[in-house]
């Protein structure tokens, strides 16, 4: 017998139908986004990890060289020293940051004047506007041996502390970091400021009342309340330390030396100077899979609960 479906069976039904035709008409209308991002920014990652399995300079013939150019990555000095003057830029481009911007938005926080704290907020955030190569090329000229560094040294009494830093082997790394860190702390200031926010204010009046001073509430209410802020902070500026370019080609290109090297100048020197591809496109595949490693974690770590 031929089975009746109940009216509200046939609505279900009906509503179903619906639901998955509104499903695909996403999809439809996301289709030329995702035709373009895989035109654009999925195929060339393809293409870059076909490349690191060739020994090719661009122009003529590719052979295959197989785990060669990976081989290279961590047994040539250039190649691995970048990765770990990478690795060290991250206490300069994440560690100093968020620690500063952390103390700086608690205290932001008890500034109660709206001009005081809109014109910090503002200063703060300038460096975050200004192009990397820009600030490399500033940066530069105020780490020379008359730049504003070494005077205001000479001017406290420090001569024999003064020295052109980005010339130097010893201090050239660290001077390129504190440039990063100039750029960061505005960011990162600003996103836990926005989270601080967020946060009840009943819970630091609580805090008060059981007799909390500032900097228990600051490790009691304001810590745990900016978890996800300072995951979005570390993650960014983890990415930017470990993919530096601009700021670092800008002001050093590398040098002196190799002391300033890091893995974003190297693949360039690799692929446009000495005219290998396949060797540019494995430490840039390296690169991408660190910077999955580091921060896949990370993510999980900063997740709330």
């Amino acid at each position: 017998m031929r089975s009746i479906k109940s009216p509200a069976g046939a609505t279900a039904t009906r509503s179903r139908h619906r639901l998955r035709a509104r499903r695909w008409a996403g999809w439809l209308f996301a289709l030329p986004a995702l035709a373009f991002y895989g035109v654009f920014n999925f195929r060339p990652v393809l293409m870059s990890i076909q490349y690191s399995f060739y020994d090719w300079d661009g122009v003529g013939a590719s052979t295959w060289v197989g785990l060669k150019n990976y081989t290279q990555v961590f047994t040539d000095n250039e190649q691995f020293s970048s990765l770990l003057h990478a690795f060290y830029l991250i206490l300069f481009f994440t560690i100093l940051p968020v620690t500063i911007a952390l103390i700086t938005a608690s205290v932001l926080r008890q500034l109660r004047g709206r001009f005081t704290g809109a014109l910090a907020r503002t200063l703060l955030f300038l460096p975050q506007i200004i192009p990397g190569a820009a600030a490399g090329v500033a940066w530069t000229w105020m780490y020379s041996d008359n730049g504003v560094v070494n005077q205001l040294l000479r001017a406290i009494g420090l001569d024999d502390v003064a020295r052109p830093w980005l010339a130097d082997f010893t201090w050239a790394l660290t001077a390129v970091g504190f440039i990063g860190t100039w750029l960061s702390t505005g960011l990162c200031t600003m996103l836990l400021l926005a989270g601080i926010g967020k946060i009840d204010n009943s819970l630091y009046e609580a805090a008060r009342i059981d007799g909390a001073g500032p900097i228990r509430q600051f490790l009691a209410v304001t810590l745990p309340g900016l978890r996800n802020e300072i995951g979005v902070c570390v993650t960014i500026t983890i990415i930017a330390a470990l993919a530096s370019f601009d700021v670092v080609y800008l002001s050093t290109q590398g040098g002196p030396g190799t002391q300033t090297m890091v893995p974003g100048v190297a693949v360039y020197n690799l692929a446009f100077n000495d005219a290998r591809l396949g060797a540019a496109s494995a430490l840039a595949v390296v690169l991408a899979l660190v910077v999955i490693a580091v921060v896949v974690p990370l993510q999980r770590l900063f997740r709330e609960k």
